[in-house]
């Protein structure tokens, strides 16, 4: 085992990055027409496309299917290997394929190839060499060819993995901007993430609503609107009018600055401490909303009402927390 200094082990690794990232330069040099060859046959796909690859190359094709499939082309990866053997049905004649191989000469991809071609569907190959079988195969060839790798024996795929991984993710991102795919149709797809639950949930979803709504009427006492604060558990209570149109708004700060000023709440009714105009949010926008709502004017608890000011809801930064909106 060879023994090296700090300052080796770092060089050595700026070396690995500065190798790739001028691939990465050269790579955005070199595209051309068949780059837009490539997104015109994906655009007018009406069925999915179909990555392939063998070994590494088959490692960054599954992670540009995944990508292509999370924002708004649809998208999977099939072993070719696997498609030799049953799996090629999987492929349909209104299907794309895009077959990666740094060769171009990979064996597996060559035996199906050609049934897949003959099939109907379109095919679009990623190769390192122009005068490779797959390249003369394609309906589109994308050249992905390295000046060399990052391993010092120029032997371990490197460079032209990441190379051709980010050739992928420049498919997927033009893609994205021709569809106008957004940040909403990206939630869809991501339901279970934190960007799902920022654009998916609304304050109706997380709101407190009916008997869970910390509310008094207008004239009540100071000391039934404390009991209100803590019953709900909120940490504020709305004053409302008899048609519950919200009045003002109690918070347990208020009442903490109450009792630091030495004032008797026994003979205080709601009215005369309430903060008007309090700060409210309706249902039918983003919890995320709600969010900033708080944070812009430094308060953890809103109100939520309709059109008319008529108390409708309430919620608190926890409740925001318990749904992953935050």
């Amino acid at each position: 085992m060879k023994k090296m200094h700090t300052d080796d082990i770092l060089n050595a690794a700026r070396d690995v990055l500065h190798i790739e990232s001028s691939a990465l330069t050269d790579l955005s040099a070199h595209l051309d027409a068949q780059f837009i060859k490539a997104i015109e046959l994906i655009m007018a796909c009406t069925g999915r496309v179909v990555v392939s690859g063998m070994g590494k190359s088959g490692h960054i094709g599954r992670k540009i299917a995944a990508t292509l499939a999370s924002t708004g082309t649809p998208a999977f990866f099939v072993h070719p290997g696997e498609a030799s053997h049953g799996d090629l049905g999987m492929i349909m004649p209104e299907d794309v394929m895009l077959a990666l191989s740094n060769s171009g000469k990979s064996d597996e991809l060559l035996a199906i190839l050609p049934l897949v071609k003959r099939s109907g569907a379109k095919l679009i190959t990623v190769t390192g060499d122009i005068d490779s079988p797959m390249a003369k195969l394609a309906d589109a060839h994308i050249l992905v060819a390295v000046k060399r790798e990052a391993c010092p024996l120029n032997l371990a795929p490197t460079a032209s993995t990441t190379a051709a991984l980010a050739l992928g993710d420049a498919l997927a991102v033009v893609l994205l901007k021709i569809r106008g795919f957004n940040e909403e149709d990206f939630a869809r797809s991501h339901p279970g993430g934190s960007l799902g639950k920022k654009l998916l949930t609304y304050v109706s979803d997380v709101m407190r609503t009916g008997k869970s709504i910390p509310a008094v009427q207008s004239g009540a006492s100071l000391t039934d609107s404390l009991l209100e604060i803590s019953k709900k558990q909120l940490g504020m209570v709305a004053i409302v009018d008899s048609a519950h149109k919200v009045l003002g708004v109690l918070t347990d700060g208020d009442v903490r600055r109450l009792f630091e000023k030495g004032v008797d709440v026994r003979t205080l009714t709601v009215d005369e401490v309430m903060s008007l105009n309090p700060r409210t949010i309706t249902q039918d926008v983003l919890a995320v909303s709600a969010v900033e709502l708080m944070q812009r004017h430094h308060i953890s608890q809103v109100l939520v009402v309709d059109e008319a000011q008529i108390l409708i809801g309430a919620l608190n930064i926890h409740d925001l927390f318990a749904a992953k909106v935050v």
